[in-house]
């Protein structure tokens, strides 16, 4: 049976270890190095995964009789609501630090690594043992509530919300965006890694942080708290 590291573990040694290596290599989570593999995930598996998914999701949505329009608009609707469980997600969820015991371990395991180690490619996009099951307890749930054709196309632009997240996430920590819009995403999430991670919840979707009051204070000043 394998067993949680210590939280402890994580802390890199320092001196002589170089400041990118240190952001860049994460511990293992688990002792047992199989079941440690399955937390670290390439780049390219939401885009193999998701894409597929969400192309089934508007044929489906279509051949039970979602007209355009309706798919159209249920869709974009999706996509808004994925950036609000993003926000809440992020906010609540992940940055939710219990100091010791069970608590602080599942904190680092689920988000706490990431800040420890932001550069490490294989732990910036959620594995799929979290993501596939989460993602199709959503769509159940919208087809629950709308009926299937409307909850179809809302689940098609809900994954297509939280796709747009995963890779636009990877991309603010490995390349360098030439865009306008990739240069101020980048500069408003590593705020939040560098800067003051209380604010800046909204990775691909940072107008709800305009909208709750937590974007990342750009001149450096002392800015409001976010309000609770």
């Amino acid at each position: 049976m394998s067993t949680l590291e210590e939280p402890g573990a994580r802390r890199p040694p320092s001196g002589e270890a170089r400041r990118s290596d240190v952001l860049r290599a994460s511990p293992p989570m688990f002792r047992t190095p199989l079941i440690d593999r399955f937390t670290r995930v390439h780049p390219a598996v939401p885009l193999v995964l998701f894409a597929p998914a969400i192309v089934l999701l508007v044929l489906a949505a279509d051949h039970h009789g979602a007209s355009t329009t309706a798919l159209v608009a249920f869709a974009v609707g999706g996509f808004v609501l994925w950036g609000l469980v993003e926000y809440w997600t992020h906010r609540v969820a992940f940055h939710f630090e219990p100091e010791e015991g069970l608590g602080a371990r599942l904190h680092w395991m689920v988000h706490g690594v990431h800040h420890d180690h932001p550069n490490d490619p294989l732990r910036l996009v959620m594995p799929p043992a979290v993501s596939v099951p989460g993602l199709t307890l959503f769509v159940l749930a919208f087809v629950g509530l709308l009926g299937t054709a409307d909850g179809l196309a809302l689940g098609a632009g809900f994954v297509l919300g939280y796709l747009v997240y995963d890779t636009t996430h990877h991309h603010l920590h490995h390349r360098r965006p030439r865009t306008r819009v990739g240069r101020w995403l980048r500069e408003l999430h590593m705020r939040h890694h560098f800067q003051d991670d209380t604010r800046g919840f909204g990775i691909s979707s940072p107008w709800w942080d305009s909208v709750f009051r937590t974007t990342p204070d750009r001149a450096g000043r002392d800015a409001e708290r976010p309000r609770d």
